[in-house]
């Protein structure tokens, strides 16, 4: 009932769509700067967005959202143009040309900035809002602006959908195609920048970059198809969108920008812990099974080769000399090979203690067990 409460309010529900939009968004053209390495490419073409925040409002003269997420696109494509132009002319890496670009412009940006709070009126813009986000001040008219944009990027996604996978996951062979893949990259870059600025009204500049990389590093653990990927990484920063904006509405003081980076956070560590093959809790059940059989398989080989060198299959070992075979105790690995019908115990000297011999079974699956190690062991006789 609280929740139907919180979703009836007129605000609420603008800024609930209006996450989801930029989550989705977000979250499939991050996918290819996941893929391609570039994460600090968001966290550059955010803070670059700043000058253009600034300018957008000198020119225009009013906080409309329209001229300054046209100015922030244009900022974080000339940024993107500079990094673009580093390390195709010089020998500055990538990591180090994305450094450049984000020092730079967000400087200029700061300063033009502090220069805008002084213009007359702009004390009232709010524009220093744009660096953490101010969800509250989202109208109907944004949200819709939001959405237009959003969906024509996703558009030329879907367009231009094979050329950008040739070119994420192998540029030269999409150029020994004909593809044009320097105005591929920049196309692709550019998209990823609109997918930047429709947030920045939301989650602001700073937090921008976590919007852009969580969703598709989550959905990265759940899959290696790239489709089903991007699918889900937009259903990933929707998800973050809509209950960062549902939590900090319910919650009077918390900022809904952070609240959305950290619902984003939240699903890159469920995705990092419990992802099928890949989450670290799948990985340690699966080490723990190897232990496991490798224990198993020791124990029938051991059985084996002192049947072998007593010259007597159905010869009965005692659980002691297992141990010292072993190097360890084998009593619960004895059990359980017991219950799969593998070995089985005999009264045999019940004064020495417990003794094993195997099954027919047992015996079959010890002679397979051991068959690799014995044909080099053999091989190595022969030498």
């Amino acid at each position: 009932m609280e929740l139907l409460a919180f979703l009836g309010d007129f605000t609420v529900r603008s800024v609930a769509l209006g996450a989801a939009l930029v989550g989705t968004v977000a979250g499939a053209l991050g996918s290819f700067a996941v893929l391609r390495r570039q994460s600090l490419l968001g966290d550059t073409l955010s803070h670059a967005a700043l000058p253009g925040i600034a300018l957008g409002f000198l020119v225009s003269g009013s906080r409309s959202l329209t001229p300054i997420l046209a100015g922030a696109l244009i900022s974080g494509a000339l940024a993107a143009l500079l990094v673009l132009l580093l390390t195709r002319t010089t020998r500055i890496k990538d990591d180090a040309a994305l450094g450049v670009s984000l020092s730079l412009f967000f400087a200029v940006g700061t300063v033009l900035l502090t220069y805008a709070q002084r213009h007359v009126g702009a004390a009232q813009a709010g524009l220093d809002a744009f660096l953490f986000g101010q969800a509250a001040a989202v109208l109907p008219a944004d949200v819709t602006l939001i959405g237009g944009v959003g969906v024509a990027a996703l558009f030329a996604l879907a367009l231009l959908w094979k050329e950008f996978k040739a070119v994420t996951f192998d540029a030269d062979f999409a150029r020994s195609l004909g593809m044009p893949v320097l105005a591929l990259e920049a196309l692709l870059t550019l998209l990823i920048a609109v997918a930047v600025v429709i947030g920045l009204q939301l989650v602001g500049v700073i937090l921008m970059v976590a919007l852009v990389v969580a969703p598709a590093a989550a959905a990265r653990q759940w899959t290696r198809r790239l489709e089903a990927m991007v699918a889900l990484a937009a259903a990933f920063g929707a998800l973050a969108g809509v209950a960062g904006a549902l939590v900090s509405a319910s919650a009077r003081g918390l900022a809904t920008g952070p609240v959305i980076v950290l619902a984003a956070s939240a699903l890159v560590l469920v995705s990092l812990l419990a992802a099928p093959e890949r989450g670290l809790a799948w990985q340690a059940a699966r080490s723990w099974a190897r232990r496991r059989a490798l224990g198993s398989h020791r124990v029938l080989v051991d059985l084996l080769r002192l049947g072998q060198d007593h010259r007597d299959p159905a010869y009965a070992s005692e659980q002691g000399m297992l141990d010292t075979y072993f190097g360890g105790p084998t009593g619960h690995v004895l059990r359980r090979l017991r219950r799969r019908g593998l070995v089985e115990r005999v009264e045999h000297m019940p004064e020495e203690g417990a003794h094993w011999v195997l099954t027919p079974a047992g015996r079959a699956q010890a002679r397979e067990l051991q068959a690799p190690f014995g044909g080099r062991r053999d091989e190595g006789a022969a030498r």
